[in-house]
Order: structure tokens, then C-alpha cells, then sequence
């Protein structure tokens, strides 16, 4: 087997264990409907509040699926909507205080899932692995010329 052939699926056992992930994180720690675990990061880090449509830039996602997105975590009470002062017809997301609190323990529950998963590697092997897949995901996005939207690999 040719080593882009390998490469090929090493990249979809890792999407099969992303999914497995998602699921059992689900089951053990719902205050996070499944899979949104990054879109609520994602507005967190765009601390001074976010619209929907930079939400989608940042992401790659198409706005509608972003705005269904949304929609969820706002019914969950994760993230509020506020109107955007400079433009009253926007509105502004924020990361509501159960939000913050869900997002800590979704990052506690995987950090100590890789912890676990890692126990017997090394910190150079991570930090290898670490280094490796910030490339990779990097050189992907140059191949795909940035302008691409990622809606379709999802």
C-alpha cells in the first residue's frame, strides 16, 4: 500500500474515533447537544461577542448550519443573543455563565479521556503528534486554497 493510500485510512480511523468520542462524550456529559462542543469554543474565544456570519467565516461553515447551531445552544441556554449596539438589526452571541460552565467540564471530560488515551506515550511523542497534525490541518487548508467552504467534509 502506497503511503498516501495509508495515510487515507490512518485520517478516516481517526474521523471513526472523533465520532466515537462525540457520542460517548455525549451520553456522559449532555449539557452539550452532540457536536457543538466546538461551535460554543469557537464563540467563547470571539470574546467581545460574535455575529453569526463571522462565526461561519472563522468555522467554514455554511450560515444556515451555523445559525441552526446557534439556535440549539440558545435553547440549551449556553449562549444568548444580544442586540449588537452599533447595529440593533444584529445581534451579538455570548457564552452564557452555564455555557462557560458546560464548555470547562466538556474540556475536563476530554482531557481526561487523553489522558488516559496517551498514558503510555511520551511528552516528546505528543508533542511530536502535536506538531505533526498543526501542520497537517494547516497544509490542508493551503491545498484547499482558504477559500473553499469545509460545509461538505463535514
Amino acid at each position: 500500500m502506497d503511503t498516501t493510500r495509508e495515510l487515507a485510512a490512518r485520517l478516516q480511523d481517526l474521523l471513526k474515533s472523533v465520532r466515537l468520542i462525540k457520542q460517548r462524550r455525549a451520553g456522559d456529559r449532555p449539557a452539550v447537544p452532540l457536536g457543538l462542543v466546538g461551535m460554543l469554543r469557537h464563540i467563547e474565544q470571539l470574546s467581545a461577542g460574535s455575529h453569526a456570519r463571522e462565526l461561519a467565516e472563522r468555522t467554514g461553515l455554511d450560515p444556515s448550519t451555523v445559525s441552526r447551531a446557534v439556535a440549539t445552544l440558545v435553547t440549551h441556554g449556553l449562549v444568548e443573543r444580544r442586540a449588537d449596539p452599533a447595529d440593533r438589526r444584529a445581534s451579538c452571541l455570548t457564552v452564557t455563565p452555564a455555557g462557560r460552565a458546560a464548555l470547562a467540564d466538556a474540556h475536563d471530560w476530554y482531557g481526561q479521556l487523553l489522558d488516559r488515551a496517551l498514558a503510555d506515550w511520551t511528552p516528546d511523542e505528543v508533542a511530536a503528534l502535536c506538531a505533526a497534525l498543526g501542520r497537517f490541518t494547516r497544509d490542508v487548508e493551503v491545498a484547499l486554497a482558504h477559500h473553499d467552504n469545509l460545509e461538505a467534509a463535514r
